[in-house]
């Protein structure tokens, strides 16, 4: 395990089924993961049809298992009458041991687990891209944003000069 490329983008070759695009707003993210996530038949064919908020949604811990909670997948229209519950609790694939330190830096260090994105890789399987973040404070988001408008004001600047 030692030799894997942590700097490699999870999503290439994917398509995005949910994205949570406040996430990196509001939390400085530290770590990024790739988790494979239990889903039942109707959850997965309204995921392929984009119908999905993970806005609210994070990851915890329940009975030394990870499980995503608050991820609003809604009712497949054209499934049985009897599918699945749309915010019910959904089960989190990893290895044991990045269970264990993923739930250990949440009790030591305070930090959260946020869900990034959720799609289906090449193969077909539905992951979430799951991160390790720190909730940011209000001068932290200003900051951001002073910063972010900078950039745009200085590549304006640059662009007009020639």
């Amino acid at each position: 395990m030692a030799g894997k490329n942590k700097k490699k983008k999870p999503l290439e070759g994917s398509r995005i089924a949910a994205q949570n695009r406040r996430a990196r707003h509001d939390y400085h993210i530290e770590e990024r993961f790739e988790a494979g996530l239990a889903l039942v038949g109707t959850e997965v064919k309204s995921l392929r049809q984009g119908h999905a908020s993970i806005s609210e949604a994070y990851a915890g811990e329940k009975g030394g298992e990870l499980f995503l909670f608050n991820a609003h997948i809604p009712e497949y229209e054209s499934g049985r009458h009897f599918g699945h519950e749309p915010r019910r609790p959904r089960k989190l694939l990893l290895h044991r041991r990045e269970i264990g330190r993923l739930i250990g830096a949440v009790r030591r260090e305070g930090m959260t687990l946020v869900p990034l994105s959720v799609y289906f890789n090449r193969r077909g399987l539905a992951k979430v891209d799951l991160a390790l973040a720190r909730g940011k404070q209000k001068v932290d988001k200003r900051a951001a944003v002073k910063d972010r408008d900078w950039k745009r004001d200085k590549a304006r600047l640059m662009r007009a000069r020639g």
